[in-house]
C-alpha cells in the first residue's frame, strides 16, 4: 500500500514530516508529488529522515523561458535544483512533464534532460482536459500527428533505457477512441483525502454536483470506504446507461472518467465522450478537428487573483 502526498502543493502543509513519519510507522511506501517550488534542501533532508521513499517533480517544459511562461513565474531553475537534491540524498526521482501543443515537439529534449538528471522514472503526461485545462483546450490540444510523432520518440527511448529509466507516455483521452479506466474505476482502489478530511475517489470528484463526500473527522476511513453514498455512486455497473451497460469492455474501463463525462456533457452517468461508442463522441471529434487548425488562438486563460490572458 502506498501514500502519495500530492496537491495542489503538499509542501504547503506544516505537518508533512509528521504525516511521512506516521506512514513509515505503518509500513506504507511514501511518495511526494511536488512542484518543487517551495522546497529547500534542509526540508527535503528532514522528509527523507522521516521516512520518505521517493519524490516526483513536475516540469512544464524543457526550457526556462517556456516553462516559466506556463507556470506564470520563474521556477524552472529551482525545479532542476530540487531534482538534483533528490538524487544527491539517495531518493528515487520521477520527472513529470506535462505535454501539450506548445511543447510536444520537445519530447526528445525532455528525455535527454531526465537522463542528465539521473531520473529513475519519466512520465510524459499529455494534458487531460478537466479543470482549467478545459477552457484552454483550443490553445493546448495538439493535432493527432504531433501525438503520434512524440509517441514514436518515447517508445524508442523506452526500449533504449529499459533497466535504467522507466519511460511512460500517457495519451490524452481526447485522442483515444477507448476510454481509460480512470483511477482504475471510481472508488475501486484509490482514496483521495483532501486537506479538510473529505474522502474522494479522485482529485476532480468534487466537480460533480450532488455528491456529499464524508470526512475522516466525522467517521472512520474504513466506514467511509465501505458505506459512503458518494463512493458507491459509480461502483459496479448498476449505474451505467447504454451503451456502457451492455458493453463487453465495462469490466475493463468501467465506463471511463465520470468527471470527464460531466465536464463535457453535464451527466456523470453518461458514457465517457472519449469513447467512440458514446452518443456524444462528436464533441471529441470536433475538438480534434479544431486542434488541426494551427492558426487558432494560442492564448492561455490563467487562474489568478484575476483572470488574465497571456500570449
Amino acid at each position: 500500500m502506498q501514500l502519495h502526498l500530492t496537491g495542489g502543493e503538499p509542501l504547503a502543509r506544516r505537518d508533512l514530516e509528521t504525516l511521512v513519519a506516521k506512514a513509515r510507522a505503518l509500513d506504507l511506501y511514501v511518495n511526494l508529488i511536488t512542484s518543487g517550488v517551495p522546497l529547500a534542501r534542509p526540508r527535503l533532508e528532514a522528509l527523507r529522515d522521516a521516512g520518505l521513499d521517493a519524490v516526483q517533480v513536475s516540469l512544464q517544459d524543457t526550457r526556462a523561458d517556456a516553462s516559466d511562461r506556463i507556470a506564470g513565474y520563474p521556477s524552472f531553475t529551482h525545479k532542476l535544483e530540487v531534482a538534483r537534491w533528490v538524487k544527491e540524498l539517495g531518493l528515487p526521482l520521477t520527472l513529470n512533464f506535462v505535454l501539450h501543443r506548445d511543447n510536444l515537439a520537445r519530447v526528445a529534449e525532455a528525455i535527454a534532460l531526465a537522463e542528465s538528471l539521473g531520473a529513475d522514472r519519466l512520465e510524459l503526461a499529455n494534458t487531460q482536459y478537466l479543470g482549467w485545462a478545459l477552457p484552454n483546450r483550443e490553445a493546448l490540444l495538439p493535432a493527432r500527428e504531433a501525438i503520434d510523432a512524440a509517441r514514436v520518440v518515447a517508445a524508442a527511448a523506452k526500449a533504449r533505457l529499459e533497466g535504467t529509466m522507466e519511460v511512460l507516455f500517457v495519451l490524452p483521452d481526447l485522442h483515444a477512441d477507448r476510454p481509460r479506466a480512470c483511477m482504475d474505476g471510481w472508488g475501486r482502489r484509490f482514496i483521495h483525502v483532501t486537506p479538510d478530511g473529505s474522502v474522494l475517489p479522485c482529485h476532480a470528484a468534487r466537480s460533480i454536483p450532488g455528491l456529499r463526500f464524508e470526512r475522516v473527522r466525522d467517521a472512520s476511513l474504513r466506514s467511509i470506504w465501505e458505506t459512503s453514498t458518494a463512493l458507491n455512486a459509480f461502483r459496479g455497473d448498476a449505474w451505467m446507461l447504454e451503451p456502457c451497460r451492455s458493453c463487453p469492455e465495462k469490466a475493463r474501463d468501467f465506463g471511463g472518467c465520470r468527471c470527464q463525462a460531466f465536464a463535457l456533457v453535464h451527466d456523470a452517468a453518461a458514457a465517457d465522450p472519449a469513447c467512440a461508442l458514446s452518443p456524444q463522441h462528436d464533441i471529441v471529434l470536433q475538438a480534434r478537428e479544431n486542434a488541426r487548425d494551427a492558426a487558432r488562438s494560442r492564448h492561455y486563460l490563467l487562474r489568478n487573483a484575476k483572470l488574465r490572458v497571456m500570449p
